[in-house]
């Protein structure tokens, strides 16, 4: 899963649209589309966005949900709280271990 994440957050592309989730999920494709040309100059294709959001979803960094005909795009950073916990998480260790030699 962690792979997914990292290839995901590869594309400048697709940080992009993370970028306009964070500030306001909940965005059809349509939606994004918009804010990606006039806010960052994206001049992508719907397909290709729809693509970028099919690698994200993927990855667990964005869920859908359909209400009627719409679809519904919303940022999840749970991926990304995994990987901080991975290395930056509190795993219990309070600094007191002893090196592998013996010394502190």
């Amino acid at each position: 899963m962690a792979d997914d994440v990292f290839k995901a957050l590869a594309d400048p592309t697709r940080r992009a649209i993370l970028d306009e989730l964070r500030e306001r999920d909940g965005q059809t494709l349509f939606e994004l589309c918009g804010r990606l040309a006039m806010r960052h100059g994206s001049s992508a294709s719907r397909q290709a966005i729809s693509q970028h959001l099919a690698v994200l979803e993927a990855a667990g960094l964005v869920r859908t949900r359909r209400e009627g005909r719409y679809k519904f795009h919303d940022f999840d950073p749970a991926p990304l709280e995994h990987l901080l916990d991975r290395w930056l998480g509190d795993d219990g260790d309070d600094g007191s271990a002893v090196a592998p030699d013996g010394r502190d």
